[in-house]
Parts: structure tokens; sequence; C-alpha cells
């Protein structure tokens, strides 16, 4: 692609979203209701609304890495699709949406994942190219906040000390909203670690002296396999969660509901 191709403007069907995220839109949409109304079997409302809510937060998260980069001068990514929110045109399809979904599912952790490309040879300002990877992960704070507020203001159950003290009328859609906002904590905290090959570590890269972006290049593609894997010690796993909830609980959110959400999202589970 040559510098004037890179240059020009996208078309404004560029923008447009896909016919895919405005399915994953109504399905959240219509399993949020289905949640609301205890429809059919409210624990598999419960999973619908989470896991369609969880690929909206995806497709919302990669846009903004997508719109940031086109606006910091890389026009190439409405040539990929990425300004349309399709999950589907994700550069690894694999690491974006089906381990994201098997973490939720497994351990109730919204796990960031690789997904758009960005071309940084036209992205001449470090504070851009920095810029570029926040975005994502200032998405995940927005829509934990978003969440949160229908908690803040009362409109959810009361919960004192892990205990339910008001009505209980509609709990299932108010745990499955509460583990929507953990997970976006989760995601928020996971993608601002300093990893090689994550958010946290791509918005500092290109400050990096070369030698040490040579090393950071060099550990970038397996920053995602070591977290994950170090998310599953016991330890560290504790002591994540217990800062989750700290902050899940300094938004309004109580994480005895959030908690019975994972309980209830895992409909084939006994419990």
């Amino acid at each position: 692609m040559t510098a004037s191709q890179a240059g020009r403007r996208a078309p404004r069907s560029a923008f447009v979203p896909s016919p895919v995220f405005v399915g994953i839109l109504a399905l959240t949409l219509v399993s949020g209701w289905m949640t609301w109304t205890t429809f059919g079997n409210v624990k598999v409302d419960v999973f619908l609304l989470v896991i369609c809510g969880w690929l909206l937060s995806l497709c919302l998260h990669e846009y903004a890495h997508a719109i940031v980069a086109y606006f910091s001068g890389d026009h190439e990514v409405a040539d990929r699709g990425y300004l349309r929110l399709n999950p589907l045109k994700y550069t690894h399809p694999l690491l974006s949406i089906v381990l994201p979904i098997v973490a939720v599912v497994l351990g109730g952790i919204g796990l960031p994942g690789g997904a758009v490309w960005v071309n940084h040879e036209h992205i001449r300002s470090k504070a851009r190219q920095s810029l570029i990877s926040l975005a994502g992960p200032l998405t995940n704070v927005v829509f934990a906040l978003a969440l949160a507020v229908p908690f803040l203001v009362g409109l959810g159950p009361q919960v004192e000390d892990g205990t339910l003290t008001g009505s209980a009328e509609h709990i299932e859609f108010w745990a499955a909203l509460a583990l929507l906002a953990v997970l976006q904590i989760t995601a928020s905290v996971l993608n601002l670690v300093p990893v090689p090959g994550l958010d946290g570590g791509n918005i500092l890269q290109p400050w990096l002296s070369p030698p040490y972006q040579r090393a950071y290049n060099l550990f970038a593609p397996y920053g995602f396999i070591l977290l994950f894997v170090l998310l599953w010690q016991s330890e560290i796993n504790r002591f994540f969660f217990t800062f989750v909830y700290w902050i899940a609980e300094a938004i309004g959110v109580e994480p005895g509901l959030s908690a019975l959400g994972f309980e209830l999202m895992r409909f084939w589970s006994n419990n």
C-alpha cells in the first residue's frame, strides 16, 4: 500500500456496523429481556446474557483500538474491516473470541486477546501509539462503570455483608449484570498489566530504547500464554480476585451478587 492509499479517507460504509455485530447486540437485548422475565430456563437466559454481553464488549474494545488508529494515521484498519465491529475480521479469532469465552465460562475471568493489527509505520507519534493501545482498556473501564450505575443509584437489590436485605425481584438479571461488571473490571486490570504483547505492555513499548524494544518483541508472542498460565495459579488467582472485588465494591457492585451470576451462568452445573 502506497502512502497516498494509506492517507486516503475511508468511505462511510467502512464505519457501518456489520450484521454480525448487530446480531450480537440484538441477542444481548433479547437475552436481557429473557433474564428479566425469567423466560424458560433462567440459567440459560443468564448464560446467553453474560456471553453475548461479553462478546459485545470484546467488539467495542477492539473497535476502540481501530478507530483511534484510524484517526492517528493508519487508514488500513478500514480496509481490514476493523471499523465495522465485526469480530470475524480479527487477526486471531481463537485468541480474540474462543479463548476469552472459555476463560469466562471456566473461571469468570475477562481475558484480553490479540485481535486488530495496526500498521505502526503510519503512526508517527509515540503518544498516539500509546493511546491506540490504551483505548481498548479504557473501553472496558467505561463499560464497567456503565454497568455499575444501576447499583450505585439503588436500582439493584440491596446487599449487606454478602446477604440480600432487600427485594429479590429480578435477582437473576441483577446477578448477570453484576457478573458482567466484574468481567469488565478483570479485563481492565489485565489489559493494563505491563506484560509484553498485551495492551499494558504496548502502551509502554514505544517509549523503550531500541535494545529493550528488541527484547520486548522477542517475548511479546508469549505474553498472553504466560498471563493465562499465571492466572490459574491459586495464590496469584486469589490475590487477583481480591483486588478485583475491592474495585467492584468501590463502584457499588456486590461481589456476592456476581458470584451468584457465575453460578447461574453455569447452567450445566448442579450448584
